[in-house]
C-alpha cells in the first residue's frame, strides 16, 4: 500500500534530501487493514543486494526493518558487524494491524546478533516487552524499561510510547547509559498509525547520515513524524501518513 516498510523509508529519505537505497528481505501483500501474504527472499539474494549497495555507494547510515527469519538476521548481522556504518535497528515484530512480521525462532537472533551491533534500536512498547520480558504500559515503566533495555543490550535505545494507553501525549524515551531524554508531542487521534515506526526510524537514519548526533537526529525525527501525522490526508479508506509535510521544507 506504500505507507510502510521500504516504500515509507524511501519516501522519508527523499524528504530529508538523502539518497536512499534498499535490500529487500521480504515481499508483503499489505495495506493499512492488514497483511495478507509474505514471501521471504533467499539469503543469497539478500546478501547480494546488500553488497551491491555497499560495494558501490558511499554508505553513511543503514536501518533495518522487517527481517522476518533467523536466516535473514544471521546474514544481515554477519555482513554488517565489522562495518563502520551507523546502524539503526527497528526490531519489527508485529504490524500495527496485528500481523506477525517476525518468526518466533528469530527473536533470539535479533537479541543476540543484531541489536548489540547497532548504533540505536527503536522498539515500541510491545516489542520492548518481548525483548526484556517485562510489561510496559505507563510512562514510569517506560523509563525503567529504557534503562533495562540499555543494560540488557549495551547500546542506546529509543523506546517509543505511541501505544501508551490513556495518554494525551506521544511520549518516547531515549537512554544511552548516561542521559535519559524524554521526547513528547501531542497525541493525534483519528489517524491510522500504519507505517509510523518505519518512517520515524528512517528519519533518524537520515539525520545520522547527515552527521548529526543521536539526540539531534531523534529530536528532529520526532518533529518530522508529528508533522507527517498532523498533515496526514485521506487515501483509500483511512487517513494516511504524509511523508512530505510542507512545514518541514
Amino acid at each position: 500500500g506504500g505507507g510502510a516498510g521500504i516504500q515509507a523509508d524511501l519516501k522519508t529519505f527523499l524528504t530529508h534530501s538523502v539518497f536512499g537505497t534498499s535490500a529487500i528481505t521480504c515481499i508483503t501483500a499489505q495495506n493499512p487493514s492488514g497483511v495478507t501474504g509474505i514471501l521471504e527472499i533467499s539469503t543469497e539474494l539478500v546478501e547480494k543486494q546488500i553488497l551491491a549497495v555497499t560495494d558501490y555507494f558511499p554508505v553513511a547510515a543503514i536501518k533495518t526493518g522487517m527481517l522476518f527469519s533467523n536466516e535473514i538476521i544471521e546474514i544481515v548481522s554477519t555482513i554488517l558487524k565489522n562495518k563502520s556504518y551507523k546502524l539503526v535497528v527497528d526490531p519489527v515484530m508485529v504490524a500495527t494491524s496485528g500481523a506477525k512480521l517476525l518468526k518466533d525462532d528469530a527473536i533470539d537472533s535479533i537479541k543476540k546478533k543484531l541489536i548489540p551491533i547497532s548504533t540505536l534500536f527503536t522498539p515500541n512498547l510491545d516489542e520492548a516487552s518481548i525483548l526484556i520480558n517485562q510489561k510496559i504500559s505507563t510512562e514510569g515503566q517506560m523509563q525503567d524499561g529504557a534503562r533495562k533495555l540499555f543494560d540488557t543490550f549495551g547500546v542506546p535505545v529509543l523506546l517509543k510510547g505511541g501505544h501508551l494507553m490513556n495518554s494525551d501525549y506521544a511520549i518516547d524515551i531515549f537512554y544511552d547509559g548516561k542521559t535519559l531524554y524524554p521526547l513528547s508531542s501531542k497525541f493525534l487521534k483519528e489517524f491510522n498509525p500504519h507505517g509510523t515506526g518505519c518512517t520515524y526510524s528512517a528519519a533518524i537514519t537520515s539525520n545520522l547520515a547527515k552527521g548529526l548526533n543521536l539526540i539531534e537526529s531523534i529530536s528532529l525525527a520526532k518533529y518530522y513524524i508529528f508533522e507527517a501525522i498532523s498533515q496526514s490526508y485521506t487515501i483509500g479508506k483511512t487517513t494516511t501518513l504524509n511523508h512530505n509535510p510542507i512545514t518541514i521544507k
